[in-house]
């Protein structure tokens, strides 16, 4: 007779609830918003902020890697490369490498997630943010100061 752990954990059978109904389908059609995940709206938001700076620095972003990661690695001290807010990093800039024998490294901007969500009040200040921390380390990047990089009008 299986225990009470190997009867909950057949292989080949799907996961079911107590009373042997299945798993249940979606709440939300997968075409609409609500059906997103946090992780998804946020990626989009990053690639929106590129987006909106590429026509002007096409050419300086072309070989930039834009990576997200839900929370920023511990390490004893941050570099210059990392954007604090308190000693909270929002973001890093690691600059391309020349590996040797046609070997390169490009450029990286990782954005962290949760730290910035944590910091907005709503989806649109959300927004604001991952645009500002972008701009930011493009600026870092390319030493430019972030207004030069994108006007406040623009």
């Amino acid at each position: 007779m299986a225990t009470p752990a190997e009867h909950r954990r057949r292989p080949g059978t799907s996961r079911r609830d107590r009373r042997g109904r299945g798993m249940r389908g979606r709440l939300v059609p997968a075409t609409v918003p609500l059906s997103r995940s946090r992780a998804q709206i946020f990626d989009d938001l990053v690639l929106d902020a590129v987006e909106h700076l590429e026509p002007r620095w096409a050419t300086q972003l072309r070989d930039v890697e834009f990576a997200v990661e839900d929370v920023p690695p511990e390490l004893p001290s941050y570099d210059s490369d990392v954007l604090e807010d308190g000693n909270v990093p929002l973001a890093r800039l690691l600059p391309g490498r020349d590996g040797g024998r046609g070997r390169s490294t490009p450029p990286r901007i990782v954005v962290y997630r949760r730290p910035l969500e944590a910091r907005a009040y709503d989806r649109d200040d959300l927004a604001d943010l991952v645009h500002d921390v972008v701009v930011e380390q493009v600026a870092n990047l390319l030493g430019l100061d972030p207004d030069d990089v994108d006007p406040p009008n623009h």
